[in-house]
């Protein structure tokens, strides 16, 4: 019962009709400071889990968690060491892969490029690059038709569309000291791959086939893409399937070349995190000063209840209790509600942004991606309402203890 009175006190005492003064004023705007934190850290934090998402979905998705590049390894033992590979434990699934640098041409344009052979099936295995392929491109990607897939931004730089046919030129083979004549080759557009990133402006995919009879290399492979089933363990694995081929090859990890965003993705959520704490405990701690004045502008009521027959705990109860209501639920709840509606819509109000101002956030030849993701999370919400909360009551303590010691005598003779 007396747990309901206090709370029934406090909530007159915070949202009762104010009698003027400064503590409405200041109360105001400790609301207001405690809401305008937790929405930017819950914005922050759903922008951090949406780069984090399209990491996984994008990156981890095309790029091979793990590579492996023979040398000098001859058809017979590239396949028999994919065999070895698929039994690792940990290995998803892998496949063999030929990478070289291309110059695409069409018309006066030029672009420098890494152009991937893979084989079809197998890739499917461990890429994720049919869905990002509209129609049947995938499908009816097969050698000895002269095709090619490149991402958007090739296609935006050069101006291309689905069924165009563009120039290939690929550095030729020399010995010794000659120089001789680069290959120019003739190759139709099939699929455009929309990973809305800076992958989209770098990469084309060739049927295997075709890049080995380009190459002249027989049926050799310059590597083999390996899948793991967990990603963030690529580094042991890639050693561990280093060890099964009992020869001499190269490693490589997506850590070692895209690990530097996932780990600046979580120094960032780290130091978002505190920064904003600090700020919301500034803003809590404006409730001090709130109820500070509080006490001193509620003294006549403090005697008028001690006389009654409060007690030390009922009183400090009551302060304690608004205190919490002020900034633990008004501007926790408030902020939750803005920041949450802002971090849906995130997406979409920063491409209405850049509609109206004609600036590019985020350009998809330098970022991973070239929008701006978000991500609300339950647990994100839960951790900031418990904090502000906490802060709220540990800066209530005081003031309200303070109140609690406050005699009849004492508070009518300072009336």
């Amino acid at each position: 019962m007396i747990g309901g009175l206090a709370c029934f006190l406090g909530f007159r005492l915070s949202y009762g009709k104010s009698q003027g003064g400064m503590t409405p004023l200041i109360a105001v705007v400790s609301t207001l400071g405690i809401t305008l934190s937790i929405s930017v850290l819950i914005i922050s934090l759903s922008v951090m889990n949406g780069f984090e998402r399209e990491l996984n979905q994008r990156i981890l998705s095309v790029v091979p968690h793990g590579e492996i590049e023979l040398i000098n390894q001859d058809c017979t033992t590239w396949r028999s060491l994919l065999s070895k590979i698929e039994k690792v434990p940990g290995v998803a699934a892998a496949a063999p892969y030929i990478q070289f640098t291309g110059l695409i041409q069409k018309g006066s344009k030029v672009l420098t490029l890494q152009i991937k052979g893979v084989d079809s099936r197998l890739e499917s295995h461990v890429s994720a690059i049919s869905s990002y392929l509209q129609g049947c491109a995938w499908k009816n990607f097969s050698p000895n038709k002269h095709q090619i897939l490149v991402g958007q931004g090739v296609v935006n730089s050069l101006s291309l569309k689905v069924g165009d046919w563009i120039t290939m030129v690929i550095p030729n083979s020399h010995t010794g000291y000659q120089i001789l004549q680069p290959k120019y080759v003739r190759l139709q557009l099939v699929g455009i791959l929309k990973l809305n990133g800076m992958l989209d402006h770098s990469l084309a995919y060739i049927p295997i086939e075709d890049a080995q009879k380009l190459l002249c290399i027989g049926s050799h492979v310059t590597g083999i893409a390996i899948k793991a089933q967990n990603p963030f363990e690529a580094d042991l694995l890639v050693r561990q399937v280093g060890q099964v081929s009992a020869s001499y090859v190269y490693l490589r990890s997506w850590i070692s070349t895209y690990g530097y965003m996932y780990h600046d993705i979580q120094m960032i959520r780290t130091m978002i995190y505190l920064s904003i704490v600090l700020v919301m405990g500034i803003a809590c701690f404006n409730i001090v000063s709130t109820l500070v004045i509080a006490v001193k502008d509620k003294r006549r009521q403090i005697a008028i209840l001690r006389t009654l027959g409060a007690n030390d705990s009922l009183i400090q109860s009551i302060f304690i209790w608004y205190g919490l209501l002020l900034g633990g639920v008004l501007g926790s709840l408030v902020g939750v509600i803005i920041g949450g509606l802002i971090a849906l819509k995130l997406t979409s109000i920063v491409e209405i942004i850049e509609k109206l101002t004609g600036c590019e956030f985020l350009s998809g030849d330098v970022y991973f991606i070239d929008f701006l993701p978000s991500e609300v999370k339950l647990c994100d919400i839960c951790i900031i309402l418990v904090t502000s909360i906490l802060l709220s009551l540990l800066a209530s303590w005081y003031p309200a203890r303070q109140a609690s010691r406050l005699h009849p005598a004492q508070a009518l003779s300072l009336q």
